[in-house]
């Protein structure tokens, strides 16, 4: 007979994102893992297979937790630049109120393993085009109501945006001071507008 689960998987994966994202994928340890999810290492190993694959369905919750919603409401908002903002000011919110300065989970991940390992470099690709994809409709929609620039493509400005909000999320790991988010945010989106 299977022995019955006394954890709640969801929950679980929860914290392995957070260890994970607090320390980086290589600086944890199976026993930091066991440590932090308080279950044993077979229970771990059991469930959720190797350390990689724990590592892939953190991010892979990550992304449902806090990507997917952020790309939702891009799709149905009318306030495209009132949405551009909320997004920028989201992450200064986040870097401001984490005493750890961890960034994002995904950029990091991007930034460590995404050339030597093609999972995670393929998750991470594909969580940025729809970022971008999604900041693209966006900004389309902006440039149809005559609020924002139509010099460059929606996806030109897009890209811009995307590399301008992952600029800040690897700076916030050393300097999360307000100005500096402050004036990014006003020059994007003063380029969104010339």
């Amino acid at each position: 007979m299977a022995r019955t689960k006394l954890f709640d998987e969801k929950h679980i994966l929860d914290k392995a994102m957070d260890l994970f994202w607090l320390k980086g994928y290589h600086a944890t340890s199976a026993q930091d893992l066991v440590d932090a999810l308080e279950i044993s290492r077979s229970s771990m190993y059991g469930t959720f297979g190797d350390k990689h694959s724990l590592f892939v369905k953190a991010l892979t919750q990550y992304r449902r937790q806090r990507i997917d919603p952020v790309l939702k409401e891009a799709n149905i908002t009318e306030d495209v630049e009132g949405y551009i903002r909320s997004v920028f000011e989201a992450i200064k919110t986040d870097a401001l109120n984490d005493c750890c300065s961890r960034g994002c989970f995904m950029v990091n991940s991007a930034v460590e393993l995404a050339l030597i390992d093609p999972e995670v470099a393929a998750i991470t690709a594909s969580i940025m085009s729809d970022f971008e994809d999604a900041i693209s409709k966006a900004i389309e929609k902006g440039q149809k109501q005559g609020k924002f620039t139509t010099k460059q493509s929606a996806l030109s400005l897009a890209r811009f945006v995307s590399n301008s909000l992952n600029g800040l999320r690897v700076t916030v790991k050393f300097d999360s001071s307000e100005k500096r988010f402050d004036d990014v945010v006003n020059v994007c989106l003063l380029a969104l507008k010339n």
